[in-house]
Formats: C-alpha cells, sequence, structure tokens
C-alpha cells in the first residue's frame, strides 16, 4: 500500500476514465435468460455462473458474514458512525437527482466501506467524509452508469470541492482499493435466489420488497464484512416470509448447493432477523437514521430495471498545501 503522500504523485489525467459508452449490466442481463419462459425454471448455466460469482466474492468481501454495527462505545466511533449514515443518505438522494440506478448508489456504499476498512479519517473533519462520499459516487457512476455528470455537478451541502479535488480523492481511492471496482453486488442474486426459494408462489412485491430490505441493510452494516450473497438471500426470506423458523430457513436453503454450510446458515439468518428488527422499528426510526421513502419511491424506474433485468488502517492526512480542506459555504441570512 502506498501511504497519501504517495499518491498525489500520480497525474491527475489517469483518474480520467474512458470507458465506452455502454451500459455495464451483463450481470442482471444474464441472470434473467430463463425467467420469461418459466419463472420457476433456474438453468445448469444459471447455476454455474452464480456459482462462480459467489467464489468471486469470496476474494473481494471478509470472511465475517454477517456483522451488524454496535452502539457508540467512543465518540469517535459514534462520530464515524453518525458520518457514515448522512453519508449513505447523501449517496441515495445525489444517486436520485442524477436518474442513477440503485446499484450504482449500493456500489459507491461499497467503496465508501472498503476506503475506511483500510485507511482511518481523523475525528471531525466531515470535510473529508463529505470528499469521499463524492469521490465513491462518481466513481460508481462511471462503472455503472452510460452518462456521468461533471464533477463540479456533485453538490455537497456546506462545501465547494474543486473537480481537481475530487480528482485527487478518486485516485486515492482508487489506489487504496487496488483499482479493484467491479464490485459484486446483491443485486446479481436476486432473481436466482427468488427462483430457488419461492419456486411453487411469489408473493406479490417481492422483489421491490427484498430491493427496499438490501438498501435499508447499507446503513446497518459494514457492507465489505458481509457477502452480497449472504444480504441477497437473507433479503428474499425476509421479504417472501418474516416468520420462518431457524428450520424453515436452512430447508430452504438446502436448494442452494454453495449456501449449505452451518456457517452460512448462521449468517442469514442473523441477517434475517436484523431485517425482520428493521422493519419492525422502521416507523420509530429518526429520519436522520433512515433511507429516506422519497429515495426509494424516486429510484423506482430503478427497480423495474433490475427486476426486469436479469487489513491494517492508515490514517488519511492532508498537508495544508494540498488545500483539500475546502472553505465552507457561506449562508446569507
Amino acid at each position: 500500500m502506498r501511504d497519501s503522500a504517495d499518491t498525489s504523485s500520480f497525474s491527475l489525467s489517469s483518474l480520467l476514465c474512458h470507458e465506452d459508452q455502454t451500459c455495464l449490466n451483463q450481470l442482471e442481463v444474464e441472470s434473467n435468460t430463463c425467467i420469461d419462459s418459466n419463472p420457476c425454471f433456474v438453468s445448469v448455466d444459471e447455476d454455474e455462473y452464480v456459482e462462480n460469482l459467489a467464489r468471486r466474492e469470496a476474494h473481494c468481501f471478509g470472511s465475517k458474514g454477517f456483522v451488524p454495527f454496535t452502539d457508540c462505545s467512543a465518540s469517535d466511533i459514534c462520530w464515524l458512525k453518525t458520518a457514515r449514515l448522512d453519508s449513505i443518505e447523501w449517496i441515495f438522494n445525489t444517486g436520485r437527482v442524477f436518474g442513477f440506478q440503485l446499484q450504482t448508489a449500493y456500489l459507491s456504499v461499497t467503496y465508501f466501506d472498503g476506503f475506511l476498512s483500510k485507511r482511518s479519517i481523523d475525528d471531525g473533519k466531515l470535510w473529508a467524509i463529505r470528499l469521499l462520499s463524492v469521490a465513491c459516487l462518481s466513481l460508481a457512476a462511471k462503472m455503472e452508469e452510460c452518462q456521468v455528470p461533471a464533477l463540479s455537478e456533485f453538490q455537497v451541502q456546506d462545501y465547494n470541492f474543486e473537480s481537481k479535488v475530487i480528482q485527487r480523492m478518486e485516485l486515492l481511492v482508487l489506489n487504496t482499493l487496488e483499482w479493484k471496482l467491479g464490485s459484486i453486488t446483491p443485486f446479481a442474486y436476486l432473481h436466482y435466489f427468488i427462483n430457488k426459494f419461492c419456486a411453487e408462489s411469489r408473493p406479490k412485491g417481492l422483489f421491490s420488497d427484498a430491493i427496499r430490505l438490501i438498501v435499508a441493510m447499507a446503513k446497518e452494516i459494514d457492507l465489505m464484512d458481509t457477502r452480497p450473497s449472504i444480504i441477497a438471500a437473507a433479503a428474499v426470506l425476509a421479504a417472501s416470509d418474516g416468520q420462518l423458523t431457524r428450520k424453515m430457513l436452512e430447508l430452504k436453503m438446502s436448494v442452494v448447493s454453495f449456501l449449505q454450510s452451518q456457517e452460512n446458515y448462521e449468517h442469514i439468518f442473523s441477517c434475517y432477523n436484523l431485517m425482520q428488527e428493521m422493519v419492525e422499528r422502521k416507523d420509530k426510526t429518526p429520519p436522520k437514521f433512515s433511507i429516506s421513502p422519497s429515495v426509494l419511491s424516486i429510484h423506482s424506474s430503478s427497480m423495474d430495471l433490475l427486476e426486469n433485468s436479469v487489513g491494517t488502517k492508515r490514517r488519511l492526512t492532508f498537508s495544508d498545501s494540498d488545500q483539500c480542506c475546502p472553505t465552507k459555504k457561506n449562508h446569507r441570512p
């Protein structure tokens, strides 16, 4: 790993992505191959494809399985947790403004958590958290969207970030993540698990309910510590039936070969229980700590697209000469 001083030596031009203007939705398209002909049928090729996804995610995500955030026990942890929740809200709201797909916003949260799993940000440096949010959403958009807004269009409350400052943060994120941006999300598993777990009957609104649970889980857990297949399986099971026992869950999961281990059963059952708790407390949760309802309603077109398609931490520091800490916006009374 390079330190922050090394990353500044890279040319800013290397930040600019030169991908073709094409949508990178192959995962969803491939997973939808057999749905039209028979919604309860899963092909051998799809089984192999999803098993390959599960093997790939093992190299990108932690082995802790399911790790919910605990209550704040220190001021710095509590500050970071609050700042992260605010960032997630900003990411999904900004994605809605730009018309991004839901998986773009979710992917940016994965980058955000991945960055913080390897680097730390000093307590109280809210500007650095805001800048990280912008960089992660911009990078995710370059990976997933056909049209990417200019960096100057990413508006952040209270701060004015110059494009070159955002580019430098993009490069720092890229190097921290070792340029591995092709991360797997739970959305890639949804069709497969729905066909497997709900072959006999599908509750109305199952797909959209599962998506809502996946998005809501982003604020509850560190996405780098919980494998996407675990989240997706739990979301489909929770959306289909909120009264499943441990034994009933294991029976349903037994039809998926790569889930057949006591460790996976335990992780999915724990994730399933947390999702049920989320549903029960959603009306009691302060707006500050929940994904705004407007986020999912405005993202409805993205949900339709999904349904119809198939280490050691290092402290992040900036020198005064970097000029990365922007001047706060002046608000007139």
